[in-house]
C-alpha cells in the first residue's frame, strides 16, 4: 500500500504540477514534490519514501527542468535540488520510524504492566476467595474422617451440604473466570435466536430461587414486549450476575425489582434494588475487572464485568445509576430487530 501510494504521490504532484506551471515559478512545482515526500515521510517507511523521492525526483526532471521530455540536466544546481528533496524525505521517514518504535516500545511497556497488574489482581481475588471455603471444607472433611462415626446422621449431613456447597462456590468462581477469559479472547460467538426476555428472567429466578430467598424480588417485564434475537445462555448470565450483585450488596429483606420497556429501537433492561446508592468512584470503575464494592462480600469482582462483555457482545450497552428515592439500577439494552413472519402453512395437494 505504501508503494501504490508513492506513485500516487508522484502523479498527483506531477499534474497539479503542469496546472499551475504557467502561473507560478519552477521551485513551487518543487516544493509540491516535497510536500509529497515530507507527507509519505510521515505516514511510512523508509523504503515508500525512498521510492516517493525517486519518482519525485524523476517527475520533477522530466517534466519540468529545461529540457523538458528528457533527464538530462544542464544546470549543476538541478541536482542539489534533487538531492535535498531524497534527503528531506530519507532524514524525516528515519526520525519518524524512530519515534514509532519508542511509541511501540512504550506501549509494550504499558502492556506488559497491564498484564502483571491484572495477574496480581486475579492471583490476590482468587486466593483471598478460595481461602474461606477451602478451610471451611478441610474442616468439615477433617471432622467427617475422623470422627465420622461418632457424629449423628444430622450432623454428618450439615457437615457434607457445607463441603458441597462451598465446592460448588469454588467451582461458580472458578468458571467465571474462565468464561472471562474466553470472551475477551473472542473465543465465544453467540448463538442468536429469537427469545423472550420475560422468560429468561423468570427462569433466571426460579433457579435462583434460594439465593433470592432473603430478598423480595418482583418482575414487571410485560409479556407484550417483542422478541428480542440474542443468545440466551448469555442474556441468562446478565441476568444472574446481576441479581447476585444486588442480593450480595444489600441487606436481607431488600426490594429488587426486575423491569423491561421499550425505548426507541431498544429494548431495556433494568434490574433495581433499593438498597444503598453510588457514589462517583462506584460509578466510574464499577465494571472493570476484579473490582469489588467490599472487600467483606465474596465474589471474585468478575461478575459485572462478564455482564460488559456479553452486552458488547450483542452490541449494546450496559450502565448504572442511581435511582430518585435511593438505590440503585443496572440497565442494559438490547437492540429490536423486526420478527420474521412465520411461514403460511401450505395446503396438502
Amino acid at each position: 500500500m505504501g508503494y501504490a501510494w508513492a506513485v500516487g504521490a508522484a502523479t498527483a504532484c506531477t499534474l497539479l504540477g503542469l496546472a499551475i506551471s504557467p502561473r507560478f515559478e519552477l521551485v513551487n512545482s518543487a516544493m509540491l514534490y516535497l510536500l509529497a515526500i515530507v507527507a509519505m515521510a510521515l505516514r511510512y517507511g523508509r523504503g515508500p519514501v525512498a521510492v516517493t523521492s525517486i519518482l519525485c525526483v524523476a517527475a520533477f526532471d522530466f517534466f519540468f527542468v529545461p529540457p523538458k521530455g528528457t533527464f538530462t540536466v544542464h544546470d549543476p544546481q538541478y541536482w542539489l535540488t534533487f538531492g535535498m528533496m531524497l534527503a528531506v524525505g530519507l532524514i524525516i521517514s528515519t526520525l519518524t520510524e524512530t519515534v514509532r518504535k519508542r511509541e511501540k516500545a512504550r506501549a509494550q511497556l504499558a502492556l506488559e504492566a497491564e498484564t502483571e497488574r491484572i495477574r496480581s489482581a486475579l492471583l490476590a481475588s482468587i486466593s483471598h476467595d478460595l481461602r474461606t471455603p477451602l478451610a471451611i471444607m478441610t474442616g468439615a472433611s477433617s471432622s467427617l474422617a475422623e470422627r465420622g462415626e461418632q457424629l449423628s446422621a444430622q450432623e454428618r449431613g450439615a457437615l457434607a451440604r457445607s463441603v458441597y456447597e462451598r465446592s460448588h462456590e469454588m467451582s461458580e468462581l472458578v468458571d467465571k473466570v474462565l468464561q472471562m477469559t474466553r470472551l475477551e479472547s473472542g473465543s465465544i460467538q453467540p448463538a442468536r435466536d429469537w427469545v423472550s426476555l420475560g422468560e429468561i428472567s423468570s427462569a433466571v429466578i426460579r433457579r435462583l430461587g434460594e439465593r433470592l430467598s432473603s430478598h423480595m424480588i418482583m418482575a414487571e417485564v410485560p409479556d407484550d414486549l417483542p422478541l428480542v434475537r440474542v443468545d440466551a445462555a448469555l442474556i441468562e448470565q446478565v441476568f444472574v450476575n446481576l441479581l447476585e450483585n444486588a442480593v450480595r450488596h444489600t441487606p436481607p429483606g431488600t426490594l429488587v425489582r426486575i423491569r423491561g420497556q421499550i425505548d426507541g429501537d431498544d429494548l431495556v433492561v433494568s434490574v433495581e434494588d433499593l438498597g444503598g446508592g453510588l457514589g462517583e468512584a462506584d460509578t466510574r470503575n464499577l465494571f472493570a475487572k476484579f473490582q469489588r464494592r467490599s472487600e467483606r462480600r465474596g465474589g471474585v469482582g468478575l461478575g459485572l464485568a462478564i455482564c460488559q462483555a456479553i452486552v458488547k457482545l450483542h452490541g449494546g450497552r450496559i450502565w448504572a445509576e442511581p435511582l430518585p428515592g435511593g438505590g440503585k439500577a443496572f440497565r442494559f439494552n438490547v437492540r429490536m430487530d423486526e420478527v420474521p413472519e412465520a411461514p403460511a402453512a401450505t395446503a396438502d395437494a
